[in-house]
């Protein structure tokens, strides 16, 4: 049977299967940490060929949903599928760039290095790297603008570059799906435009990105789709009708102050 997502009418609940298009589609996804809900039955389609945003306050699940839609985290319930299949099916698809917080920078490596690790799962685990795998490498570092890193030991580098660097080694992996978690946090000026460029060039070149984010006033600049959480799901759809005073009042309640100007938040 095909797994099947949740639709409210106004005859009442209706079930539909889960797009064969989309790069990710959920189903009743629900997480939880000591008894406590951290994402509570979920259901969201993301659009194919787009720039989705996952927004919502902090301590709302976004990251927690992230991951767990990709298997990265134990999930209490819910289906997942991506482009169709099971995620387990898929991991070659999916470029995965994580929160920088959780990466150890004093690990042995340069730049060049961690880049070419995006192409051990076309190389083959235990297989040496040769000289044409590391001038992909180079070419991916040379497109985030960091060549010249790239014997530099990624601890060496400012933060702005070490996201960069994992910016360039989800390129090598030249997947379908990009899932970034919070990649503009904390980072300076140079980086967020090369990322927001990057996730232009995706998009363009038919590739799908998602992307835990935090900063409201650039969701209408950098995103085409938006999905608002709260532990559960508040909105999904295009920014310009998801990013409404009413749904981020429903999320933030009295962090966000009604009245505040959504035209850079929404791209109206």
């Amino acid at each position: 049977m095909a797994p099947q997502i949740s639709l409210v009418t106004p005859e009442g609940p209706v079930t539909a299967p889960l797009p064969a298009t989309s790069p990710l589609a959920v189903s009743g996804l629900t997480v939880s940490y000591h008894r406590q809900p951290a994402v509570w039955n979920v259901d969201f389609v993301a659009p194919p060929g787009q720039r989705t945003a996952i927004i919502g306050p902090n301590g709302a699940g976004k990251s927690t949903f992230l991951k767990a839609a990709l298997g990265l985290i134990p999930r209490l319930a819910g289906e997942v599928r991506v482009f169709g299949q099971p995620v387990e099916r898929q991991r070659r698809r999916i470029a995965y760039v994580p929160q920088r917080e959780s990466v150890d920078w004093d690990f042995p490596a340069s730049a060049l290095d961690v880049v070419a690790m995006g192409l051990y799962p076309r190389i083959g685990w235990f297989r040496p790297v040769t000289h044409r795998h590391r001038d992909r490498a180079r070419a991916c570092l040379d497109q985030i603008g960091l060549a010249d890193f790239a014997d530099r030991q990624i601890g060496q580098l400012s933060g702005g570059q070490q996201q960069r660097v994992f910016l360039a080694r989800a390129l090598a992996q030249e997947a379908d799906l990009y899932v970034m978690d919070e990649p503009f946090t904390g980072v300076d000026a140079t980086t967020e435009r090369a990322i927001a460029d990057l996730m232009c060039r995706l998009r363009d070149s038919g590739r799908s990105v998602i992307c835990v984010h935090h900063a409201l006033e650039t969701v209408g600049a950098y995103f085409d789709h938006a999905l608002i959480l709260n532990v559960r799901k508040i909105a999904a759809g295009p920014v310009a009708d998801t990013v409404t005073e009413a749904h981020l009042a429903t999320a933030y309640g009295g962090r966000f102050v009604r009245g505040m100007p959504l035209a850079a938040v929404s791209g109206r």
